[in-house]
């Protein structure tokens, strides 16, 4: 018993490290479905993290969730749900759009956003209920049209990203199957691809300042992997029949934090 309260990796004790990693694959697993993992997985390592500061859960949670993107993402483009010609281009633009967001984030207080978005999760989540059924077959638009739809919500919800950024993911997807009519599968690995890009840059940027503990972030991929497997082959075999209930829960939970920060700003501090 003294072990597990004496035990250290990376300067954590063992009972942090064990909550990160449960955390951690219950956040990869909703991610992989719907988006939105971040919205458990920080708050997690915030918590496990508790002394350090903010700066290295953040950089930390983007190793393991980095990793564990790439088995979810990998699932979904070998099954053929990723559309190349519309989800390079994505690429390109999500990164531009997260790089003028964390500009503008520099220069304006993020809580203006988090007041925006309590006017605008619940008009999300109305659209959201009103739509019974998600497609699990396209829908009819040109293809410029689609182009123009898919692209342009990469770049905006991008500059979200890099401003605040949970439920970017979740964001896509409503835009996604909503506007630009792709099936419900399509959609999610459209996602998946912009996710993983926009995860390496900020992976990247944590780590050449020197914000990333290796051991707690390597031992919490493990289960991240996991996660983002087991969540990514029930979004695959279901489609639309999970996936939209979990977006559901993700815009409760998005709202949950946006409400506890403004009223628990220590905690995030």
């Amino acid at each position: 018993m003294q072990f597990f309260f004496d035990f250290t990796i990376d300067g954590l004790a063992l009972w942090a490290v064990l909550l990160t990693c449960a955390g951690v694959f219950l956040a990869s697993f909703m991610d992989a479905i719907a988006g939105g993992g971040g919205i458990i997985s920080v708050p997690t390592y915030l918590l496990a993290f508790h002394g350090l500061p903010t700066y290295y859960a953040l950089g930390t949670n983007k190793l393991s969730s980095g990793i564990g993107t790439c088995f979810s993402t990998a699932r979904f483009i070998k099954n053929g749900y990723v559309r190349w010609w519309l989800a390079a281009p994505s690429i390109v633009f999500a990164l531009v759009g997260s790089v003028l967001g964390t500009e503008l984030q520099h220069h304006t207080p993020d809580v203006v956003l988090k007041y925006l978005l309590l006017v605008v999760l619940p008009v999300v989540a109305v659209v959201t209920l009103r739509t019974r059924t998600w497609p699990d077959t396209p829908g009819d638009i040109s293809r410029r049209k689609q182009a123009a739809i898919v692209w342009g919500a990469s770049l905006l919800i991008g500059a979200y990203d890099g401003y605040y950024g949970p439920g970017t993911g979740t964001f896509l997807m409503i835009v996604f199957i909503r506007l630009a009519k792709l099936d419900t599968r399509t959609a999610a690995g459209g996602v998946k691809v912009v996710n993983l890009s926009s995860n390496i840059g900020s992976l990247f940027t944590a780590w050449q300042a020197g914000y990333v503990l290796f051991g707690v972030g390597l031992i919490a991929a493990v289960f991240s992997i996991l996660g983002h497997y087991l969540g990514a082959g029930l979004a695959i075999k279901n489609g639309s029949k999970i996936v939209r209930p979990a977006v559901i829960l993700v815009l409760i939970l998005l709202t949950v934090k946006v409400i506890s920060e403004l009223l628990f700003p220590e905690f995030w501090a």
